[in-house]
């Protein structure tokens, strides 16, 4: 039996229902962020894909003032995805600037390992598209390579200023390899353990299935219809579906109702390209 699998999924299952919202002890176990000033890290070859550490994981951040975790990134459909794709259909200016709002943002993951703090094993450095540019760039020269390499690779430093230097509300960080080349580890029980041992980024967050984000989606769309009591509810539910299709969207929110909302959605929606954030900023519920 694999414990550790075990451990994972009972604290997946524990966890389900609180919108994918971890403490700051969970998240301090599984996440590192950088702080002011200049740390160390190792950047370790991921135990999910020998062949890239980087994860591109993708959220909704601006639908219902919260966050959740595309579908997308299981290969499955996301009603937030087709909805926006319709929205692009239309020619309306407002309909593609909603879109553009509720379509998923890209953030990456790297499983890291932090100078003088090897005893925390393997957390999951976060980030944005510049940091990503500039990490895949460094990959990419010759004189560095494989920064990741167990046995050849290279530590970073990492250098964080603060608000007062950066002139806005948010910690800025940039990254340099170290020139000496190295081992992850000289103990391969260490090495081996944090080859093993790592954080599974989606199962992280809470997976909320098809139907339960398009009801957030609808009721978002339609704020008076989270005033609908349960019977009445029931009545809608049980009232069968109106064969009318809408050729583009409606664009102003309160004009949508239920079965206006379902006749958006297609079997065969185009994909929509998914924005990727601009910036290293943190994420909002960290603001």
């Amino acid at each position: 039996m694999d414990i550790n699998a075990i451990k994972n999924r009972l604290n997946t299952l524990q966890n389900k229902g609180k919108g994918g919202s971890q403490s700051k002890e969970e998240r301090a176990k599984n996440f590192w962020k950088p702080t002011i000033g200049k740390q160390l890290i190792r950047i370790v070859p991921s135990k999910f894909d020998k062949s890239n550490p980087f994860k591109e994981v993708y959220f909704h951040y601006n639908v219902a003032n919260r966050s959740m975790i595309s579908l997308t990134n299981w290969g499955e459909k996301d009603p937030i995805v087709e909805f926006a794709s319709q929205l692009r259909k239309s020619s309306d200016k407002e309909n593609w600037q909603l879109a553009k709002k509720i379509e998923p943002s890209m953030r990456v993951f790297l499983p890291v390992i932090v100078r003088g703090e090897e005893e925390k094993g393997v957390r999951l450095w976060e980030f944005g598209k510049a940091m990503y540019q500039e990490l895949l760039s460094m990959a990419a020269d010759e004189d560095i390579g494989d920064f990741s390499d167990i046995y050849e690779g290279r530590d970073l430093t990492i250098e964080t200023v603060g608000p007062d230097v950066t002139g806005t509300k948010f910690n800025k960080s940039t990254v340099r390899p170290r020139t000496k080349q190295t081992q992850l580890s000289d103990d391969s029980t260490k090495a081996k353990l944090w080859l093993n041992e790592q954080p599974d980024i989606l199962s992280l967050y809470k997976k909320m299935d098809y139907e339960e984000m398009k009801t957030i989606l609808l009721n978002w769309m339609n704020p008076e219809s989270e005033e609908v009591s349960n019977d009445t509810t029931e009545e809608i539910v049980e009232t069968s579906k109106p064969t009318t299709t809408y050729s583009t969207p409606i664009k102003k929110k309160s004009s949508f109702d239920e079965d206006e909302f379902d006749a958006l959605f297609t079997e065969s929606t185009p994909k929509s390209p998914f924005k990727e954030d601009e910036d290293d900023n943190d994420l909002p519920w960290e603001k």
